[in-house]
């Protein structure tokens, strides 16, 4: 008896099962198939466009995505995929127009989408537009650790060091276990000098956990310096082990361009473990010169809610739990506060940078600077 005809959503779970374990060859021979005795079914051409990309055939891809456009113009994964691929390309503009329509669909509000669009920018380096679509997730979703992660990472990546740590942090409060985040937040402390706070969150990682051996490094240095541990103490065993793991899986030419940068100007071989891998010297701490921590302030305002960290941290918050301040920039919801008590008390506020305006509210009685 032969087989029956599978179904058009069987042909896209099976497929969708194969691209999740990273079986791309496979997932567009089922879709090919599929696509065959279902020429309309705008999922399977999805899928196999998403298929093309992910097995980085850009030019395939963006045909594929074309061709679902042309059977549902406003398919908003097939705008964002076929933005995704035209940034593969080299089309920028035409990727931009793709991840407006978007937009102009109504999905600024979709989690998801906003997130690979805007990691789909954040990879090319175009972080100030990958920064709004970061913003839209937390607007929209402001218990997503990831989007919080997202957004600081690219706050981080334009300068933005102060907004990088409280959405680091942010992202932290709402799931501790947010290793990637936590990682992160633990190399921005460590390249402010911070070290025993950078310490502090990379002992909350697994080893396994981490997929880059910098962290790792700085791990193992950490604690010997901290805690005046010897190269082979035992509680470094698990840290050195992901590092030789690592190490096995890298391709032959990435060894050799670590080989080359590990050359020091008299010839001789860098020894990995020393920090002058990562341009300081754990070993002189009390000599070397950090660089100081932002100071930690605190403000109360009169209904009891307390903000503390940075001016920058503290007009953040603010603006997150402003009604008004949502969907507007920092020097944008000044403006509105300054306006609005302008308006209402006759005080003026400056609003020329976070401290002038924490201090310019607390003057006009609407909070108190505890610290």
């Amino acid at each position: 008896m032969a087989e029956p005809f599978l179904s058009s959503d069987e042909f896209a779970e099976q497929a969708h099962q194969l691209y999740a374990e990273g079986r791309y060859d496979e997932a567009l021979s089922v879709l090919h198939e599929g696509v065959s005795l279902y020429p309309y079914a705008v999922e399977l051409h999805v899928g196999l466009a998403y298929a093309y990309l992910a097995s980085e055939e850009y030019g395939w891809a963006r045909g594929a995505f074309v061709r679902v456009l042309a059977l549902d113009p406003d398919n908003e994964d097939a705008q964002a995929g076929l933005g995704e691929a035209l940034l593969k390309l080299g089309d920028r503009s035409g990727a931009l127009e793709c991840f407006d329509c978007v937009l102009s669909l109504g999905f600024g509000e979709d989690h998801d989408l906003m997130l690979q669009v805007g990691r789909a920018l954040f990879r090319e380096g175009m972080l100030r537009h990958a920064r709004g679509f970061f913003e839209l997730a937390v607007l929209y979703h402001d218990d997503s650790s990831e989007a919080a992660a997202c957004l600081g990472y690219a706050a981080h990546r334009l300068g933005d060091e102060d907004i990088a740590l409280y959405w680091l942090r942010r992202s932290l409060d709402l799931d501790g276990a947010h290793a990637e985040a936590r990682i992160y937040l633990g190399n921005l402390l460590y390249d402010r000098g911070e070290y025993e706070a950078a310490l502090f969150h990379f002992e909350q990682t697994d080893p396994d956990d981490h997929f880059d051996e910098l962290a790792l490094w700085r791990t193992v240095e950490l604690k010997k310096s901290i805690y005046r541990l010897q190269a082979a103490d035992p509680e470094l065993r698990v840290w050195h082990a992901r590092l030789g793991e690592l190490a096995a899986q890298q391709e032959p030419e990435d060894q050799l361009f670590a080989e080359v940068a590990a050359i020091q100007p008299d010839g001789s071989m860098r020894d990995p473990r020393q920090l002058e891998l990562f341009g300081t010297l754990l070993t002189e701490l009390q000599g070397m010169r950090r660089r100081t921590p932002s100071e930690v302030h605190r403000v109360s305002t009169r209904s009891g809610v307390t903000y503390s960290g940075t001016w920058d941290e503290i007009v953040l918050q603010m603006k997150m739990d402003d009604r008004d301040g949502g969907g507007t920039s920092i020097a944008q919801y000044m403006e509105t506060v300054a306006r609005r008590n302008r308006r209402e008390s006759g005080a003026v506020i400056p609003i020329s940078d976070a401290e002038s305006f924490v201090r310019g509210v607390a003057a006009a009685g609407l909070l108190k600077i505890v610290r």
